[in-house]
């Protein structure tokens, strides 16, 4: 019975070995995220095989736009997910429940505010890609529905953010496995039955998503042995907010570069044609399911990092790093090997179409070796921001994707212009994603060493650090 609770319940990770407590919190937390890229696969094969693959590019022109609105959403996640961490470890109740307080309140007026400008704003956004029409007129569709229901999916966001803070990593899956298979069983009622088309999909979307977020709301508030919502914890606290925003804003703003590139490389690829834009959006479902072990092992490592550093448990830090290189590292090398077997067929379980799966399966070459640099990257940018530093990931970012990735696809794309691709080969757009990845890895390697996040420790942490690296030495 105690086994059932510990699985079910909040994890300590500042005790027992760092490899069993990682790989506790991260089995579910890589089943959620695999449940996650299933919900937006599902969406996809169900397009791509009932409506067909003009339906299929809407539904990939939108990806990018919904993902810059939801920045918002993924800033105060990521700083109430390190607070939740660190207060937990510290077994700081009331300053822990102040934060749970405040950031329900926060995924409240963010929620509302985000539906009323991405519904208002979809179609001058959907313009910046200049997508063929038809496409367009799908993608703006899809969007506005979205919006409508847009403060679920933020709910989820966030508030399984704080659960997975405070190492509860099981509750927020089995919301999201509901999530999933209701979206799935929507989608097929919605568009195979009704013949609602791309609409129906974007509505079984935010019922799907209203229903998780609710859940973790529900979470929250029955976990009353180990936080208090009341009045005064439900009280906007003016300490609690700066240090949400303080380091939810730099994540935020990362997540509105990725999606911002993103949005002007949809460009890129819209110009190429359906075929391209389809292939690009199949490419990128298999994408979600490599890059998995990435960001589940990054989000361990925050959490690890953060509730290490609430405990003042220096010793522990170091070791876990290590054995979340050797999970992530593990778990990605499988998937690419996967993929590297089965690419083709994955692509075919989008379309049909010759000509898509060919150009899938040569994209996917492509970034095979990028997932396992990949890993490398956000266990490293994990551990920065479990400590504090969301800034250096910020900077990481604009470098990689502003500075590097958008000249460089727009470059290769002017390289490889031909008979058959006169704006470009569309293998362009995945030799630049591979060599930015490449390159973030680098630098998050001499970030990570060069150490400036560890001057966000308490004192008394860094001055063990340095011993032991002079321990070390010696």
């Amino acid at each position: 019975m105690s086994n059932l609770k510990s699985l079910f319940g909040t994890q300590d990770m500042t005790v027992c070995r760092p490899l069993s407590v990682l790989a506790r919190f991260s089995v579910p937390l890589l089943i959620g995220n695999f449940t996650q890229q299933l919900y937006n696969t599902a969406d996809s094969i169900i397009v791509g095989r009932y409506i067909g693959d003009t339906a299929l590019a809407a539904v990939g022109t939108a990806g990018p736009i919904l993902n810059l609105l939801l920045v918002l959403f993924m800033g105060i996640a990521t700083g109430a997910g390190i607070l939740a961490a660190q207060y937990f470890g510290a077994k700081d109740r009331e300053t822990l429940s102040r934060t749970v307080g405040n950031t329900l309140l926060l995924t409240l007026g963010s929620g509302l505010l985000m539906s009323v400008i991405g519904f208002l704003a979809t179609p001058f956004l959907v313009g910046l890609t200049a997508p063929p029409p038809e496409v367009a007129d799908g993608a703006v569709i899809y969007l506005q529905i979205i919006f409508i229901g847009f403060l679920g999916g933020g709910a989820y966001n966030i508030l399984s953010g704080v659960l997975r803070g405070m190492g509860d990593s099981v509750y927020p899956l089995i919301f999201l496995v509901i999530a999933s298979l209701l979206n799935i069983v929507l989608d097929i009622v919605f568009v195979a039955n009704f013949g609602m088309g791309i609409a129906g999909v974007a509505w079984a979307t935010i019922i799907a998503q209203a229903i998780s977020g609710m859940l973790c709301a529900v979470r929250l508030i029955r976990m009353k042995d180990l936080i208090d919502l009341n009045r005064n914890t439900l009280r906007p606290d003016g300490v609690i907010m700066r240090k949400l925003w303080g380091l939810g804003i730099p994540a935020g703003i990362t997540s509105a570069i990725f999606s911002m590139s993103a949005i002007l490389v949809q460009g890129l690829v819209n110009s190429m044609g359906t075929a391209v834009i389809a292939t690009n959006v199949a490419v990128m479902r298999v994408d979600g399911f490599a890059m998995m072990p990435n960001f589940t092992f990054g989000t361990a490592a925050t959490t690890y990092i953060g509730q290490n550093i609430g405990a003042r448990k220096t010793s522990r830090l170091r070791s876990g790093v290590r054995d979340m290189m050797k999970l992530a590292l593990g778990v990605s090398i499988t998937l690419v090997l996967a993929i590297l077997l089965f690419g083709r067929n994955l692509i075919a379980l989008f379309t049909q179409t010759p000509e898509v799966i060919e150009l899938g399966r040569q994209g996917l070459m492509w970034l095979s070796f990028g997932y396992i640099c990949f890993a490398v990257t956000q266990v490293l940018q994990g551990v920065m921001r479990g400590a504090g530093d969301t800034l250096v990931p910020m900077w990481l970012s604009i470098i990689t994707t502003v500075i590097l990735r958008m000249p460089l696809a727009y470059l290769l794309a002017a390289l490889t212009r031909n008979e058959a691709f006169p704006q470009g080969s569309p293998q362009a757009i995945f030799a630049s994603l591979l060599i930015s990845w490449v390159m973030g890895t680098v630098l998050s390697v001499i970030a990570y060493r060069k150490g400036k996040w560890k001057k966000k420790l308490p004192e008394q942490m860094q001055r063990e650090l340095q011993e032991e690296k002079a321990g070390e030495k010696k």
